[in-house]
């Protein structure tokens, strides 16, 4: 989407303007999104170059460790996420951004295609006011430019403690590969993500 591509141009600027700090980027960085089933969104982000690591696990909440049973269960507060460890020198945050926003549906706050329930609520976990700016920008640029008459309800809000989930969760599309793609057939995800967008 070249809106986007527009965007980190304006966005870069913006904060390379004097009273802005110009810090050098670190080697890796960190962005942690929200979109349904951790399972998909790990393996959609594997693909990307520059991303360094995924890790599937929970945030959001208000226990202490929660365990899949708790999280999936809705009762801990937290949201399925994933926390993607990624190079700027390679893919940049509002690159992430674009391809987020592009494999979930932000039309539904408290699920996601077949998954039900605030645990599976699409949102953005910010971690710097950096990462909001571009996150608060993006949202606004795609309201204005969307192929789809419904609101966008993706919610925008600081990250918190992140607890990686169950080693079984962690690349299960690489370990379970029959189960996976019959999960994500069989939910739906793929059929409303083309109604939405269209073809890629």
């Amino acid at each position: 989407m070249r809106l986007f591509k527009l965007l980190g141009l304006a966005m870069l600027f913006s904060f390379s303007m004097p009273g802005h700090s110009a810090q050098p980027p670190a080697a890796t960085e960190t962005a942690t999104f929200a979109g349904g089933c951790f399972w998909c969104m790990e393996s959609d982000f594997e693909k990307v170059p520059g991303v360094v690591d995924v890790v599937s696990g929970y945030i959001g909440g208000h226990l202490q460790n929660p365990t899949y049973k708790q999280a999936s269960a809705g009762g801990s507060g937290h949201a399925e996420a994933i926390q993607i460890t990624f190079d700027p020198a390679r893919i940049d945050y509002v690159g992430l951004l674009e391809i987020f926003w592009r494999n979930i549906d932000p039309t539904q706050a408290d699920r996601q295609f077949c998954d039900i329930g605030s645990q599976y609520r699409p949102a953005i976990f910010y971690h710097n006011e950096q990462q909001r700016a571009w996150a608060e920008a993006s949202k606004q640029m795609l309201e204005q430019t969307k192929p789809f008459k419904e609101p966008i309800v993706v919610e925008i809000t600081a990250a918190t403690v992140f607890y990686p989930a169950e080693e079984y969760h962690q690349d299960y599309h690489k370990k379970n590969p029959i189960r996976y793609r019959y999960y994500r057939y069989s939910c739906g995800r793929d059929q409303r993500l083309k109604s939405l967008w269209g073809e890629s």
